[in-house]
């Protein structure tokens, strides 16, 4: 009988998590994403009791390109998604899966111990998943 691997968030996700603060302009935003070649930047909290947001590609073009708004006088807090779906670091990466096809998104905010350590998308699950099978 084959044992099944059973692989967590954590083994897959990106530790290239970039904060900004969402007085940040998107101006500003996208030249870190640039500089970075990331797509999504990741919007600290204000404090403890507060969540974590999330600024990508898709949302500036939505909410700042396509409307013909300027991103020097647009924040990231005006366009950012909050809150963010977040899922622990320790999930098996089919429970994960499930996870953000339930609520129809492409990436996660990754936790460990209340903080954020890393974002994952659900492209790179899928792919580490059918390899371990």
């Amino acid at each position: 009988m084959t044992e099944i691997k059973h692989e967590t968030v954590k083994d897959v996700m990106s530790e290239n998590l970039i904060m900004i603060d969402g007085l940040t302009t998107i101006s500003n935003a996208l030249n870190i994403m640039r500089k970075n070649e990331i797509s999504s930047l990741v919007i600290n909290r204000r404090n403890e009791s507060d969540e974590y947001g999330l600024l990508t590609a898709k949302d500036i073009a939505s909410n700042v390109v396509v409307p013909d708004k300027s991103p020097e006088r647009i924040s990231a807090y005006q366009v950012m998604q909050k809150p963010v779906l977040s899922i622990r670091a320790n999930m098996n990466i089919r429970y994960a899966i499930r996870l953000l096809l339930k609520f129809d998104v492409f990436r996660a905010l990754v936790i460990e111990n209340d903080e954020a350590i890393g974002i994952v998308t659900l492209e790179e699950m899928l792919l580490q998943y059918t390899e371990i099978k």
